[in-house]
């Protein structure tokens, strides 16, 4: 059966993509979880993931001797090996629209992922109200954000971004989950959004493990001393 190497799912917004895709999917994999105990080239976690990945980073897919790292490799992969799924949109248009905007947030919204890394056990709307104050570029992310999906829901008539669930919706989730940990001001239109994205059975089967994970990790949190 393939595998997916992937991280704490407490924090780990990489890994959660291609997961909640291959869970909305109902794509059987087996998954393979490498703790974070840091990111120096001598931790566990990076010589356990070189095995399988040259990069050292998470996630990776594994089908026999093929490996695929990076999630739009993945998600890509994934959409051509499983065609009958419409992981993509359909429509051609729609479809490179859904391509473009993953490839946006694939290489964008630096100050959002910087300042509000994902923690979906915390609950942290003080910091978000004084990352909101202070931080430009956080709010012009947010904004950005609101505006691309709202146009996408208008257009295509929700409920997900391009009407039925794709991988568009799954690489924004941990996007949701930060909106939920930083209670980050948003558009009723688009929380509803985020509400919607955070109780889909994927992404409840995520945090719902994510929570029982307990595991603080310092240098994920450099908001908290402790939990």
């Amino acid at each position: 059966m393939p595998q997916l190497y992937i991280g704490n799912k407490n924090y780990s917004s990489w890994s959660m993509r291609p997961w909640v895709l291959l869970k909305q999917a109902d794509i059987p994999f087996e998954e393979v979880m490498l703790r974070f105990d840091s990111f120096d080239a001598q931790s566990h976690f990076k010589a356990a993931v070189q095995a399988v990945n040259p990069v050292g980073k998470v996630p990776v897919w594994v089908d026999g001797d093929l490996a695929v790292w990076d999630t739009l490799a993945i998600a890509e992969t994934l959409a051509e090996q499983f065609p009958d799924k419409a992981l993509w949109p359909r429509q051609p248009q729609a479809r490179a629209r859904a391509r473009s905007v993953c490839a946006e947030m694939h290489a964008g919204f630096t100050a959002l992922r910087s300042h509000c890394p994902m923690n979906i056990e915390a609950r942290l709307p003080e910091v978000g109200q004084l990352l909101w104050r202070d931080k430009p570029a956080v709010r012009a992310d947010v904004a950005r954000l609101a505006a691309m999906w709202g146009e996408l829901l208008d257009a295509h008539g929700g409920p997900m971004l391009f009407g039925d669930f794709s991988i568009a919706d799954a690489y924004f989730a941990p996007v949701c989950m930060r909106f939920n940990t930083y209670a980050l001001p948003l558009p009723a239109a688009i929380q509803a959004y985020v509400d919607r994205v955070t109780a889909l059975p994927g992404v409840q089967g995520w945090i719902t493990e994510a929570l029982a994970e307990q595991d603080f990790l310092d240098f994920e949190e450099p908001y908290r001393l402790a939990r």
